[in-house]
C-alpha cells in the first residue's frame, strides 16, 4: 500500500465517474482481443473486430486516454519466478479524523514500502467480512508472509486484532487458475452475445 490508497474519492471524481459512457460493442471487443493477447498488431486486431487498422489505433489511444487501458502487461508463472504462497489479507483501518494519524499513517505506509517494496497485486478498500481493505500480495515463503503482516501492524491505521489472510501455495497442482485476463475476456464477449 502506498498513500495512493488513502486518497478519498472527491466529487468531481465521483461525478466523472457516472457520467462515463457505457463502452461501445466494438469497443467491449477491442479490450477483450487486447486483454486475450496485447503483444497483437493493430492490424491484427482490426482483421479480429472486423474494423479498418486506423479505427484500432484510434480508438487504442482514446481508451487509453480515458484511463480505460491502463497498462499493457504479461502475466508470469509466479512460482518459477521463486513466489511460493500468494496472500489474501484483510484488515480493518482505523478512521483517521478519530485519532489524527491521517499524516502519520502515510508516512509509515511510504516508508514501510520503500525499505521493503512489496509484491502487491492489488490494495484496495472496500466492505465485507467486517473488514474494509484488501491486498493481494506475493510472497517468496511463509516467513516473508509472516514479516510482511508484522510491518503491516505496525502501520498506525491499521487495527492489529483485525488482520486476517487467505493463503495460496502457488505450487499447489490442483489450483484452478491463478490469474487470468482471457477468462475476463471470455466472460466480457459472453455477456454480449459474441462468442468467445
Amino acid at each position: 500500500m502506498n498513500e495512493r490508497y488513502y486518497r478519498q474519492e472527491d466529487s468531481s471524481t465521483s461525478e466523472m465517474r457516472r457520467m462515463k459512457k457505457p463502452l461501445k460493442d466494438v469497443e467491449l471487443r477491442l479490450i477483450s482481443e487486447l486483454m486475450e493477447n496485447s503483444r497483437r498488431s493493430d492490424r491484427e486486431l482490426a482483421k479480429a473486430i472486423g474494423v479498418s487498422q486506423p479505427t484500432v489505433s484510434r480508438m487504442i489511444k482514446k481508451l487509453e486516454k480515458e484511463g480505460t487501458i491502463k497498462e499493457y502487461t504479461m502475466i508470469p508463472d509466479f512460482a518459477q519466478l521463486g513466489y511460493q504462497i500468494m496472500g489474501v489479507s484483510f484488515a480493518t483501518l482505523e478512521e483517521p479524523q478519530k485519532n489524527g494519524t491521517t499524516a502519520e499513517s502515510r508516512k509509515a505506509v511510504v516508508e514501510t514500502e520503500q525499505k521493503h517494496p512489496p509484491a502487491s497485486l492489488i490494495a484496495v478498500r472496500g466492505i465485507g467480512l467486517g473488514k474494509d481493505t484488501m491486498f493481494i500480495t506475493l510472497y517468496k515463503d511463509y516467513s516473508a508472509y509472516a514479516e510482511a503482516m508484522q510491518l503491516a501492524k505496525r502501520i498506525p491505521d491499521v487495527s492489529i486484532d483485525s488482520l486476517a489472510s487467505f493463503l495460496v501455495d502457488l505450487n499447489d497442482k490442483n489450483n484452478y487458475r491463478l490469474l487470468s485476463m482471457s477468462a475476463i475476456s471470455r466472460h466480457i464477449l459472453s455477456e454480449k452475445g459474441d462468442k468467445p
